[in-house]
Formats: structure tokens, sequence, C-alpha cells
């Protein structure tokens, strides 16, 4: 499936959502609302990813659950896209060309401390972040 068809697949249950939540509360969630229960549901899924690690238990777990959890945060966060206009597909594709620039960098720049061919700019003795966090921490 192609991300333009998990967008409309996505956008078809927030609009569900939406139209059981006014029904039901006479209003829809905001967009504070909704990143707030994702924020909310990744502790979820950071629970079924440990208890898939063995590091605890949780029940009603398993890989049907962490399967679910996974593709309902895909959900979130496309509908997040969506409610901040963002262009994910374009969005994802620069993270991924600039984090592959700076790990490739980084690579050939040698040890930490070393200079970046081609560049005044010495290379960071810095850990390589992982997408989402940055140097100082996370996002």
């Amino acid at each position: 499936m192609e991300l333009d068809e998990l967008q409309r697949r996505a956008l078809r249950i927030h609009d569900l959502y939406d139209e059981l939540n006014l029904r039901e509360r006479g209003r829809v969630w905001t967009r504070e609302e909704f990143m707030l229960g994702f924020v909310g549901d990744v502790g979820d899924l950071a629970k079924l990813v440990m208890a898939e690690e063995g590091a605890r238990e949780v029940p009603g777990g398993g890989r049907a659950a962490l399967e679910h959890e996974l593709a309902d945060r895909l959900w979130s966060v496309l509908i997040l896209a969506h409610r901040y206009d963002v262009d994910l597909d374009a969005a994802f594709l620069r993270t991924m060309d600039e984090l592959d620039r700076s790990i490739s960098g980084r690579r050939v720049g040698g040890r930490p401390g070393s200079h970046q061919p081609g560049s005044d700019e010495p290379v960071s003795d810095q850990p390589v972040c992982a997408p989402g966090t940055r140097d100082d921490g996370p996002v």
C-alpha cells in the first residue's frame, strides 16, 4: 500500500471518529488533544515493546497487541501530519536524505574530532542521533 492510500484510509477513520465524538460529546478533539492522546498511546506501545523483550508482563499483550499499537501509532502520525498540513512523503524523504548525508559524512570523516573532507567544520565527537532526537536530547 502506498503512503497516499494509507493517508486516505487514515483520514476516513479520523472522520468517523469526528462524527462519533460530535454525536457523543458535542465536539471533536483539538490538535493538542489528539497529540496528548498520541503521547499516552506511545506509552502503551513502550510497554508492549518491553513485554516483547521479556522485560515486563502486559495482560492482553503479545504479538497481535504490538502490531495493533504500531499500526495505530502510524495512523496517529498520518493524522497529525494532515492536521498540521505536513507533506509527510516529502518531509520523510528530506529527513532521510539529511540523515544519510550526516551519517555518511561522519563515517567518511574518520574518528571523532577529525575534519570532514571538503569542510572546515570538525566532525562532532557526539554520538549519531536517531531520528526524532537532537544532540541536546529528544526533540
